[in-house]
C-alpha cells in the first residue's frame, strides 16, 4: 500500500492549495483553512520553486491571521532535505504569528514515495513557534528530532516507512507536557527502521508525557514486540487510545496484549492491517467489546509463502 492521496484536512480545517500565480480566484479567509504550499518534486524551469511559492504566500495572504500549514512537495525531494523550508518556515515566525499547527512532507507515491523523502533536523520549527499545538512530519530519510523541550505541543506524528533509533529515542525523550497524541510510524529496517521497545523506554514506563490520551505505534515489522511490551507498560493505564495499526502484527503479539494490563478502560484499540486469525480476533472482540472498547480489526492480511518454507508478512507503507 501507498500513500496516494493528499491531505484533505488537518489541525480541524480544510486544506486549501494556494493557487498559482495566474490565478484570479478570491481567497478564503486565512484562519479558515490549512494553506497548502506546494511545488513539484519533478519540477521543469518554467514552474515556481517551493521558495517562490512560500514568497507568493507571505505577499498573498494574511499571514498573522494563518492557522495552519501544509507543506507538500518541493522540488528534488528524493535527493534535496527539507532544511531550507524549516529554514524559511523559521525566519517568517515573526509574520506567522497564528501559527498552530504545521504538517511538513505531504507527498503522494507519485510524488515521491514516503522512504524517498529527504528530511532534516525539524526540532528548529518547535524553537521558533512556542504556540504550536501540532506537527506532522512525512518520511524518515535523514529525520532528525534530538530531545527537545516544548510546552505547548499537543500532537506529534511521524510517518515513515522507516524511522530510525535516533529519531525515536529522541522524541521518547522529550520533554512535551502538553501532548497529548503521540502517532509513530516505526516501519521496516530495509528502510532504515532499526528501532527496538527499548528505545521507547522513557514513553512506555509513563514517565513522559504526562498529557498522553492517544498513543500510536504503527506500522511496525516487529509489531508483536511491540505489542509484548505495551502489554505492561505503565502508560497504557492513562490511554483513551491505542494503535497498533499497520503493522505486522500476529497471534503472539495479540496475545501478549491479552494476558497483559486490562485494555477494558480504553475507548479505542485499533488493530487494522494485522495477521491475525480468526479465533484470535473473536478473542479480542470477546475480552473488550462488552466492555465499549471499539476494537478495529479491518483489513486482515495473510502472509506469503514464497514455497522454499519462507513466509514473509509486510507493513502497511514502506516505500
Amino acid at each position: 500500500m501507498t500513500i496516494g492521496v493528499h491531505l484533505e484536512e488537518f489541525h480541524g480545517l480544510p486544506v486549501f492549495d494556494l493557487p498559482d500565480a495566474e490565478s484570479r480566484a478570491e481567497l478564503p479567509d486565512a484562519a479558515a483553512v490549512a494553506w497548502r504550499l506546494s511545488s513539484p518534486t519533478y519540477r521543469d524551469a518554467d514552474e515556481e520553486s517551493w521558495q517562490a511559492v512560500f514568497e507568493r504566500f507571505l505577499k498573498t495572504v494574511d499571514t498573522g491571521r494563518v492557522r495552519a500549514l501544509v507543506v507538500g512537495g518541493w522540488e528534488d525531494a528524493y535527493d534535496t532535505s527539507s532544511a531550507p523550508v524549516v529554514t524559511a518556515l523559521m525566519g517568517a515566525n515573526d509574520r506567522l504569528t497564528a501559527l498552530e499547527a504545521v504538517f511538513l512532507g505531504d507527498m503522494t507515491f507519485e510524488d515521491c514515495e514516503i522512504s524517498w523523502i529527504v528530511q532534516s533536523d525539524v526540532t528548529p520549527l518547535l524553537a521558533a513557534y512556542p504556540a504550536l499545538r501540532e506537527l506532522g512530519v512525512r518520511g524518515g530519510t535523514g529525520l532528525s528530532f534530538p530531545s527537545v523541550r516544548h510546552t505547548g505541543l499537543e500532537t506529534l506524528v511521524v510517518e515513515a516507512g522507516g524511522l530510525g533509533a535516533e529519531v525515536v529515542r529522541g522524541i521518547a525523550g522529550s520533554d512535551l507536557p502538553a501532548l497529548e497524541s503521540l502517532e509513530l510510524w516505526l516501519g521496516t529496517d530495509e528502510y532504515g527502521g532499526d528501532s527496538s521497545p527499548e528505545d521507547l523506554a522513557p514513553l512506555l514506563s509513563g514517565e513522559a508525557f504526562p498529557a498522553l490520551r492517544s498513543l500510536g505505534l504503527c506500522n511496525s515489522v516487529i509489531e508483536d514486540r511491540v505489542a509484548a511490551a505495551v502489554a505492561g507498560a505503565p502508560v497504557v493505564a492513562r490511554l483513551d487510545r491505542l494503535d497498533l495499526s499497520m503493522g505486522v502484527l500476529t497471534d503472539e503479539g495479540a496475545g501478549a496484549l491479552l494476558d497483559g494490563q486490562p485494555l477494558t478502560h480504553l475507548r479505542e484499540l485499533d488493530l487494522e492491517h494485522h495477521y491475525l486469525s480468526a479465533a484470535m480476533r473473536d478473542r479480542l472482540t470477546a475480552a473488550l467489546a462488552p466492555h465499549g472498547v471499539r476494537v478495529v480489526l479491518d483489513d486482515p492480511q495473510t502472509p506469503e509463502d514464497d514455497g522454499d518454507g519462507d513466509v514473509w508478512r509486510y507493513v502497511a507503507i514502506a516505500e
